[in-house]
Order: C-alpha cells, then sequence, then structure tokens
C-alpha cells in the first residue's frame, strides 16, 4: 500500500503525527475570514474569503500561454520591455497584449501628491530599507508556510539568490524617485511579477512534490498575497518603530500609499487593501502573525539565505553575522525555528549597541565614545544596499516553464 501523502492526512486525521512543525499553522488557517472591507481602499466589498480568491484576469491568460508553447517567445519579447511608458514589444499574442495594456494602468486612486511624499522617505530611510526589505522580509518568508512551499518547489526554488534579488528589486523598484513615472519600472516590474505567480498557479498543482506537502489545491491566493505584502511594508514600519526612527506621518502615509499602489498592480483586488496603518495592523494580525510557522522547506530555504554574501567580497555579509541579524530582527522563537544559532559576540553588539546607532544616525544623539561599532553597523547596511545593487544588474523577470528541478 501507498504511503498516505500529507494532503491524505489532512482529509482523513492524524494530523499532528503526520504534518509535524507543519500543523502549527493549520488552526490558523482553519479560521473563517473576519476582516471587514469597511477597512480597505474602496471602503466597501463582497467579503469573500481571499483563500478561495486568485487572478481570474491573468491566471487563464498565462495558462494558454504555457500550454501553447508561447512562453519562451513572450519572455524574449518582455526583455526589452523596461520603462513605465514604454510602448508593449510588438508580437505579442493578442490576448496577452491586451490583459497587459489594462493592468500597466494605475488604480483611478492613485495619488501622485502621496507617491511624491514616499520618495522623500525612501531617499532619507534607504540604507534601513535595503536590509529590511531584501533581508528581514525575506527570511520572514521562509517561516510563512505556504509561501516556502512554494518557493521551493517553483522554479525559484532552484536558484534562491537569483530570487532574492527579484524580491529586491521589487523593492528598489518601488523606493526609487521615478517609480510610478513614465521613465520609472516599478509598473512593469508589477505586471511582470503578476504574469509569475499566474505561472506558477498554473505548473505548481503538476508538481507531486508539492501537491502532496501543500494544504490547497492552487498556490497563491489574493490571501497568501496579502500574507506576502504584510511581510514588506507593514513589517518594515513594525521594525522602524520598534528601531524608533521618527519618521513624520505624512511620509509614513506616503510610503503605504506607495504600497497600496504596488498591491494593486500585483493584481490584489482593493477590497483587501487596507486603506490605513490601522486598517494594515489589524488585517496583518489575522492573516500573518498566526500562520508564521517552520517548515522543512523553510528552513533549507533560510539555510540558503545566510549564504547570501557567500564568494563576494563582502567581509561583514557573514553567516554569524545575518544569523545574529535574524535573531535580533525578528525575535529568538523564529530563529529558534530556523536553527539558527545564537551569536554571542554579535548577538549583544546588536541588542546593546543598535538603539545608540540609530539614534546616532537619526540626530537623536551625538557620536557615542564607541565609533567602531558605530562604523561596523553603518558599513553592514551599505554592504547590504551594495549586494542587493549587484544582483540588480541586470536582472530579468520571466514567466517560467517548469517547477523546481532540484530539491536541495
Amino acid at each position: 500500500m501507498d504511503n498516505p501523502s500529507r494532503r491524505d492526512v489532512l482529509k482523513t486525521g492524524g494530523l499532528l503525527g503526520a504534518l509535524g512543525a507543519f500543523a502549527v499553522v493549520t488552526p490558523a488557517q482553519a479560521r473563517p475570514w473576519r476582516w471587514s472591507p469597511a477597512g480597505s481602499i474602496p471602503g466597501t466589498g463582497s467579503g469573500a474569503d481571499p483563500r478561495q480568491v486568485w487572478d481570474d484576469e491573468a491566471d487563464p491568460i498565462v495558462a494558454s500561454l504555457l500550454e501553447r508553447g508561447d512562453v519562451p517567445r513572450v519572455n524574449e519579447l518582455l526583455r526589452t520591455w523596461k520603462k513605465n511608458s514604454q510602448p508593449l514589444p510588438e508580437g505579442l499574442p493578442s490576448d496577452l497584449r491586451d490583459f497587459m495594456e489594462h493592468a500597466r494602468q494605475l488604480p483611478s486612486w492613485a495619488d501622485p501628491a502621496k507617491l511624491e511624499t514616499a520618495v522623500r522617505f525612501n531617499e532619507k530611510r534607504g540604507l534601513y530599507l535595503g536590509v529590511l526589505y531584501g533581508f528581514v522580509s525575506g527570511m520572514m518568508s521562509t517561516v510563512i508556510p505556504k509561501e516556502a512551499l512554494a518557493v521551493y518547489y517553483s522554479k525559484g526554488g532552484a536558484n534562491m539568490k537569483g530570487r532574492i534579488s527579484k524580491t529586491a528589486k521589487l523593492g528598489y523598484d518601488i523606493g526609487s524617485r521615478n517609480a510610478y513615472l513614465d521613465d520609472g519600472e516599478m509598473i512593469v516590474t508589477s505586471v511582470k511579477t503578476r504574469l509569475v505567480h499566474a505561472a506558477v498557479r498554473h505548473l505548481l498543482p503538476q508538481s507531486s512534490h508539492w501537491a502532496d506537502l501543500a494544504p490547497e489545491d492552487v498556490p497563491i491566493s489574493q490571501h497568501d498575497m496579502m500574507v506576502t505584502w504584510h511581510s514588506l511594508p507593514t513589517s518594515v514600519m513594525r521594525t522602524l518603530k520598534e528601531w524608533k526612527v521618527p519618521i513624520p506621518a505624512a511620509e509614513a502615509d506616503g510610503f503605504l500609499h506607495s504600497w497600496q499602489v504596488s498591491a494593486h498592480m500585483l493584481g490584489i483586488e482593493d477590497q483587501y487593501i487596507p486603506a490605513t496603518w490601522d486598517d494594515a495592523e489589524s488585517q496583518a494580525q489575522q492573516v500573518l502573525d498566526p500562520i508564521l510557522a517552520p517548515t522543512p522547506e523553510g528552513v533549507k530555504l533560510a539555510d540558503m539565505l545566510l549564504d547570501l554574501g557567500k564568494g563576494l567580497d563582502f567581509s561583514l555579509l557573514t553567516r554569524p553575522i545575518l544569523g545574529a541579524l535574524t535573531r535580533f530582527a525578528l525575535g529568538n522563537e523564529i530563529a529558534d525555528w530556523l536553527h539558527i544559532p545564537r551569536e554571542p559576540v554579535w548577538g549583544t553588539l546588536l541588542d546593546v549597541a543598535w538603539g545608540p546607532f540609530i539614534a546616532v544616525r537619526e540626530g537623536l544623539l551625538p557620536l557615542p565614545l564607541a565609533p567602531d561599532a558605530y562604523w561596523t553597523f553603518d558599513e553592514l547596511l551599505r554592504q547590504f544596499v551594495l549586494l542587493y545593487m549587484a544582483e540588480l544588474r541586470p536582472i530579468s523577470i520571466e514567466i517560467p516553464e517548469f517547477n523546481n528541478p532540484n530539491y536541495p
């Protein structure tokens, strides 16, 4: 008799023994959807459970591209489409072209003034954001069980460094001065990412590895996308507050607005996009916080991320420092889940000196009597930015044609 798959166990019982650590997430996933669309951008909506909503516009088109064998030609054409105002390449299939012309339009509620204010926020906090987007949010993704499974068994799991560089590109593009302007790239990045998500929804269910483990039949639901969304702006804002970084209210609102627009451009329905930081916090407490849990796949992904600086001439980006930073930023529980050892020297230095370092950078304190520690932290931030900038040149977000062929 064949061994039962994890999905079979979910259906027939014996959950805890079969799932191990992954069972931690099940009660949270079983909770009914309670977040009200009154807290969304439009202030109204159907209230449909986002776990049963995907992307009805992009999904059938990309599935058809894959089935018709059009993806290689489409990827080749889209490599030339880089700027927001740039016309779509000639030769795209008509159904894809029609979709992309619609998908590239900013929502009617996009506010240019708020987006301009977001630029000021990003320019002032760029070094912090390089770390928070590229690494802290990246490490959090490894304890988002469904995301860890989807990444590990999709094409992105075969090249984690390349995958994280694409995430870094999203953070870089949204933080640029011209993110949504004609000569910017955020609209292009968003639409291409939306196509990638649609391809993964089509391809992953064909993977027996993923299908035997996943608690759903189709990955990357609207709920999943909002979980990932909160691992970025909401988690960043939480961390900046914990670090006591002073942020003017208008800049905080502008930063949120830039990510609200990005959610729409990534195909998230407006009824699920929080209208304010309070609404974002209330939603994150429902969709993000309760579902964080370890998985074998997430532990392996985290191990890959801790080697991001390997082989590069960045002396500070070592496993001990990255591990200590993970424990400092995400807490002992998550670090223990990921089997990250405690680092007495770096851990103590972060606990003791990071707060004064932030205060010095923000002009709240004069330079303390430990300039070496100040320089080390500042250089660490700069090296993160240099690492991700290096990974961004060149980079092309392309529609995958297959799942991960390797399982490290």
